[in-house]
């Protein structure tokens, strides 16, 4: 068991549960987790995993602006649904980067698993602007992350990591319910 992915374990359960609870203080310990994950992905020859931290550290930052700027600072920031056209859009932007991503990897470098690696980064990435700009439909998307990464890391004989996507699954199924009741209650603070 490597001390970095304990470390980054608990910086992630950390984040996530503050996530459901929709806490702007998610954010410090979302963009540790991130840091930390680089290095263990990278180890793990998941280079789309590892690069999709680096994003993830910039779309934190930004995200953490943008529930400040929403009240997050006061309160629990408000959330909200998308539109269909919005859905099918973000569908497309993640089958799209699946498949630039995949074959990035798949041609250029010695990624292990590098389609299912793509899927992986590339829905990650769409969720994460989602959930950044507070749409319940990021927890969707998370929820299917979550089930491919287990398997995923798992593979790649990261169990403590597949560990901590078992527990993001429960969370993220518990941030999409808890989400959904917040649109239905405050659809005006939105």
């Amino acid at each position: 068991m490597n001390t970095l992915e304990i470390i980054a374990v608990c910086l992630g359960l950390a984040n996530v549960g503050l996530l459901v609870r929709r806490s702007i203080w998610n954010y410090p310990f979302g963009m540790a987790m991130v840091t930390v994950y680089l290095f263990i992905f990278w180890e793990a020859r998941l280079y789309a995993e590892s690069l999709l931290q680096v994003f993830f550290f910039g779309v934190q930052r930004w995200g953490w602006y943008l529930w400040a700027k929403a009240g997050g600072l006061d309160h629990a920031v408000a959330v909200r649904w998308m539109g269909w056209p919005a859905r099918i859009g973000a569908l497309a932007c993640v089958a799209v980067a699946t498949g630039a991503i995949g074959w990035l990897m798949a041609s250029f470098t010695d990624a292990a698993l590098p389609y299912a690696d793509a899927a992986i980064a590339g829905a990650s990435v769409v969720a994460q602007i989602l959930l950044s700009i507070r749409r319940v439909e990021n927890w969707v998307l998370w929820v299917a992350i979550d089930v491919g990464a287990i398997w995923l890391y798992i593979e790649r004989d990261l169990h403590l990591t597949a560990g901590l996507y078992c527990a993001f699954l429960v969370l993220a199924t518990l941030g999409l319910i808890q989400w959904v009741r917040a649109a239905r209650i405050e659809p005006e603070n939105a």
